[in-house]
């Protein structure tokens, strides 16, 4: 299995999600944006920052980089795809996850740890955790408020595609909890295949040891495990 993080103008937490995947003895290589080939990797990730300075809409010029076609014609044969944070964004402007990221309900910036509860069962990202831990992960973004019409959230819910929710440190799904104001506490969502994946807290900042926290690495170690299975 080999990873490939893209790098966008703007991109800042591509070398974390490439430290993170090494420290799990994973091959990744950085894709340019500019490029026009994935060099066969497997799984490709789009990782945080503020692709093109966040101008128009966090995600919307990223949409329509080069390498967004052949990400997008990966994503469609069945190829797996991650994006975390910006990455998210990034997926949500190019229609291969359902629903908008939208401004934080506080109108501000927010970063900090906050916790996460593992939802889906069919999702390989979260199927293998345990839906009663919750998980300490940081969050960094002013554009994180998860929204979606109401059918999309029904079928969301039916099709088991909420793959974290935002939690307090006992596992309750409060909306004290809620840092942004995102619809029903949701953190991270795939979809209907289940083979296209974003999540906005950041588990690549939580996954070394010398950080002080590893939570994220179960969540990426549940994604590697799962797709080598």
């Amino acid at each position: 299995m080999k990873f490939g993080v893209v790098v966008f103008p703007g991109s800042n937490c591509d070398q974390d999600a490439v430290d993170a995947l090494t420290l799990m003895g994973q091959p990744v290589v950085k894709l340019w944006h500019k490029d026009h080939d994935l060099q066969g990797c497997d799984f490709i990730l789009l990782p945080g920052g503020f692709a093109h300075g966040d101008y128009l809409r966090t995600g919307a010029i990223a949409r329509f980089s080069p390498i967004m076609n052949e990400v997008i014609a990966h994503a469609n044969r069945g190829g797996y795809l991650m994006g975390i944070c910006n990455g998210f964004q990034v997926l949500a402007e190019a229609r291969l996850v359902p629903g908008v990221l939208l401004r934080n309900l506080s109108q501000k910036y927010t970063c900090k740890n906050i916790y996460l509860k593992p939802q889906s069962s069919s999702v390989l990202v979260s199927a293998g955790l345990d839906k009663e831990q919750p998980l300490k992960i940081p969050i960094a973004h002013g554009d994180g408020r998860y929204y979606a019409d109401a059918d999309t959230l029904k079928q969301l819910n039916d099709n088991d595609q909420v793959i974290f929710r935002y939690c307090d440190e006992t596992g309750a799904i409060t909306d004290a909890a809620n840092p942004n104001g995102s619809l029903e506490n949701i953190a991270g969502v795939a979809n209907e295949r289940k083979n296209v994946f974003g999540m906005m807290p950041h588990p690549e900042r939580a996954a070394d040891p010398l950080l002080g926290n590893t939570d994220g690495r179960l969540i990426l170690e549940q994604l590697v495990t799962s797709v080598l299975a």
